[in-house]
């Protein structure tokens, strides 16, 4: 099997248990996710299989939308509900400087990653330095937030909807909200709405795959770039051997179709711009 499968994880699991559910139901070890999300969080999670999985770092650098529900005045080692309080205070929050901090975070910021979390230093995860007690400088990542809007707040809550770059952790966000209003604050919930033209409604459940009426997309479904079928002899061996060819069709990417499946997607040739080299190949 061929394709590429929309989950709304559920909570409290991983990502890396849905993959294997689904690995398993469908009998196919081929298989791997386009981004994690904490077991707190659900929504959408893009699964590739089979030759698909070929795409799985360019879909990873899609950009995400979710919706964050966040508690005030609890502050914690893991920057969720999940982890150890380290602060817990009685405090309202103002709407009008609440929205004033959300949108300051708009563009472009240096992003601390979150010691629980499983980015590497020096051959070890991040979350193994938190649990042996280990000081560690946390490195920063340059992330865009390229939308943020307040949907609620009640209380000691507040829900927000927003839209990142790849590599921007949501935990790491509220925090940083936090910081720029003088409050503790951590996340309570976390739905992963969208991730680039994925959305949660077309989703599938684990039941869904379990029963068998799930959909599966096929590369046309998914990627909006030109095709070209192939029709000639000539055509077929070079695309077949990954040659390099001319550019006769006005495009940077091209993706090449025979006998109505995709074989292959080509990209500008950087050394010379009038050819094509490739890019993906699912042959």
């Amino acid at each position: 099997m061929d394709g590429i499968i929309l989950v709304n994880k559920p909570k409290n699991v991983t990502s890396r248990d849905v993959v294997n559910k689904v690995g398993s139901l469908l009998k196919t070890k081929k298989i791997g996710h386009t981004g994690t999300l904490d077991p707190i969080a659900t929504g959408v999670l893009v699964l590739c299989i089979g030759k698909y999985t070929k795409l799985v770092d360019l879909i990873t650098s899609y950009e995400k939308e979710y919706i964050a529900t966040v508690l005030v005045g609890m502050k914690t080692d893991t920057l969720d509900v999940t982890g150890n309080v380290l602060e817990n205070i009685d405090i309202k929050i103002e709407k009008d400087k609440l929205i004033q901090a959300l949108n300051s975070f708009k563009g472009s910021y240096m992003q601390e990653v979150p010691i629980y979390s499983a980015v590497k230093i020096n051959g070890k995860k991040l979350y193994e330095y938190a649990r042996n007690n280990e000081v560690i400088d946390l490195p920063k990542r340059e992330v865009e937030i390229k939308n943020i809007e307040l949907l609620d707040i009640n209380n000691n809550e507040f829900t927000f909807k927003v839209t990142v770059s790849k590599g921007t952790y949501i935990r790491s966000l509220i925090n940083d909200i936090g910081l720029k209003l003088n409050i503790p604050m951590c996340m309570k919930e976390l739905k992963r709405t969208m991730q680039g033209n994925f959305k949660i409604e077309d989703s599938n459940t684990i039941d869904d795959i379990e029963n068998n009426k799930f959909n599966i997309l096929d590369i046309k479904d998914i990627l909006n770039y030109p095709v070209i079928k192939i029709d000639n002899d000539v055509l077929e061996f070079q695309i077949k051997n990954g040659s390099i060819i001319e550019n006769k069709y006005d495009n940077e990417i091209i993706m090449f179709e025979l006998d109505n499946k995709t074989i292959a997607i080509y990209k500008t040739y950087e050394k010379d711009t009038t050819k094509l080299k490739p890019y993906k190949m699912f042959l």
